[in-house]
């Protein structure tokens, strides 16, 4: 695919360019915080992102789009299939320590009874530009020449799904380039963007579904402030700002382990003030739950009257290994009655292949190291930087063998999509921008919330896009992979 404007950009142009889109990135707060310093508690930069936005093809964006109101109510659907679920799993919570804890919170609120029957759900459904090209269709500088492209998804992201305030700030740090480039009607390729009103309008709504006015909206954080915190803080203070009166609080899990109070009526306190709504922004990572206090918090979360966003059974609904068990012939019509929908989300999926113990797994495993190129070995995991490419797939898989073989079993393996190139340069602190080959990976959020049967809202809810190196690997923007990017629809 070719680059929104012709490149290389001769190195004045580059300049004067690249410091203009520094300063108006930092000036509309698109900023994290920075890190490799003494005291980096206060020390802000802008976020990483591609100077140019990418191309994207405007049938396969309209798909992704398309598509998300299925996904919203797949997951819930399959959130509330307790069989389902378990025969997902059970092979995993044998080897994952954590996702064996996720479970059982989920088995003991499940034998408990649900006390919240209400779900909220901010989901975000992550694709790649996939293309089958031979080699020939390669060109030289690393731009995919072939055009036949398809939308493939990576995953469904059910927990802490983050980037919607900034994907609209770069929208704009994009549109000031172009226009500084002399691209005429450049508003009308880069979509509009409602992705933090639309997650503020599911907060709301759930917020005014449980029913009190003087109930707070809880934000679960990490316990010291991650490198995206402006992120999270932009959807904290604006839900405050557009609805006075409406407070949001954050905590950590041992805060809440330590200061909240569950009533005999499963209602949630913290410091005083009765919780209608906890947003996990953390609690995806294993890292999150360094001590058994973290745990009695989700649990307490879990047992008590607050919505949550996710509730524990969308967070297990958004594992890798259910993901893969949707993609088997058949599954999805299990919870999707409507065949067009069924036709929707299984044209966005890339091969999945079990690991599980028995015949099918060890076909899988024997296909795999054949060609692990071909491949992308993944955990039960979120937050990026957790999936295993091409011979350390191998590699793992002979530690394996000699270790406790089982423990394949904590993992999927799906078909390594092999994304469209374009040629972008990459804008990051203290670095000089590079032209280089670029992939991106366009989010779809959806925002949901349903009390069983009963579907009080099903959105999409704008878009998120970041952008990769072409050499590979995966991982977000604050892990120190990607950047942020915005769609050029063509």
């Amino acid at each position: 695919m070719e680059s929104v404007v012709p490149v290389p950009l001769d190195l004045a142009t580059l300049d004067s360019l690249t410091v203009s889109a520094k300063d108006y990135a930092v000036l509309n707060g698109l900023t994290y915080l920075t890190g490799g310093q003494n005291d980096t508690s206060d020390l802000v930069s802008f976020a990483p992102f591609a100077l140019l936005p990418s191309p994207v093809p405007r049938a396969l964006f309209v798909q992704a789009r398309a598509v998300q109101k299925d996904f919203n109510l797949l997951v819930h659907r399959v959130s509330h299939d307790r069989a389902f679920l378990g025969r997902c799993l059970s092979s995993v919570v044998k080897v994952d320590n954590f996702t064996a804890s996720l479970f059982h919170i989920y088995e003991q609120v499940q034998e408990e009874g649900v006390t919240q029957p209400i779900c909220l759900g901010l989901h975000r459904s992550d694709y790649l530009l996939d293309t089958t090209t031979n080699n020939d269709a390669v060109g030289t500088n690393g731009v995919t020449a072939c055009r036949q492209l398809q939308l493939k998804q990576t995953e469904i992201n059910t927990i802490a799904a983050a980037g919607a305030g900034f994907g609209e700030k770069i929208a704009r740090v994009h549109k000031h380039v172009l226009n500084l480039l002399g691209v005429a009607d450049a508003y009308k390729h880069i979509p509009e963007n409602r992705a933090m009103d639309s997650q503020l309008d599911g907060f709301v709504a759930a917020w005014e579904q449980y029913g009190s006015q003087k109930a707070i909206i809880v934000f679960v954080v990490e316990e010291e402030r991650c490198r995206n915190v402006f992120g999270q803080r932009l959807s904290e203070f604006t839900v405050m700002e557009r609805h006075p009166g409406l407070v949001v609080k954050r905590y950590s899990l041992r805060q809440i382990a330590e200061d909240a109070e569950l009533k005999s009526d499963k209602t949630l306190f913290m410091h005083g003030s009765e919780v209608a709504v906890v947003y996990f922004r953390a609690g995806y990572s294993p890292a999150h739950y360094p001590t058994e206090k973290e745990w009695s918090a989700r649990l307490k979360i879990e047992r008590s009257r607050a919505i949550k966003c996710p509730c524990i059974s969308y967070h297990l609904a958004g594992t890798k290994k259910v993901q893969q068990e949707l993609a088997q012939p058949g599954v999805l019509e299990r919870f999707l009655e409507d065949p067009k929908a069924v036709s929707r989300v299984r044209a966005t999926f890339a091969g999945q292949h079990t690991l599980e113990m028995g015949l099918e797994g060890d076909q899988t495993v024997q296909m795999v190291m054949r060609s692990p190129e071909d491949y992308v070995m993944k955990p039960q995991r979120e937050g990026g930087g957790n999936n295993i490419y091409g011979e350390d797939i191998r590699t793992v898989l002979n530690e394996l063998m000699q270790k406790d073989f089982k423990e394949r079993t904590a993992y999927i393996i799906m078909d390594l999509i092999c994304p469209a190139v374009v040629q972008n340069y990459f804008i990051r602190p203290g670095d000089w921008p590079q032209l280089q080959g670029s992939s991106c990976e366009l989010g779809i959020y959806g925002v949901f919330m349903a009390e069983g049967d009963q579907v009080f809202h099903n959105k999409q809810g704008g878009h998120y896009l970041r952008t990769n190196g072409s050499s590979g690997g995966d991982g977000g923007v604050y892990v120190g992979n990607a950047v942020l990017d915005s769609p050029y629809l063509v």
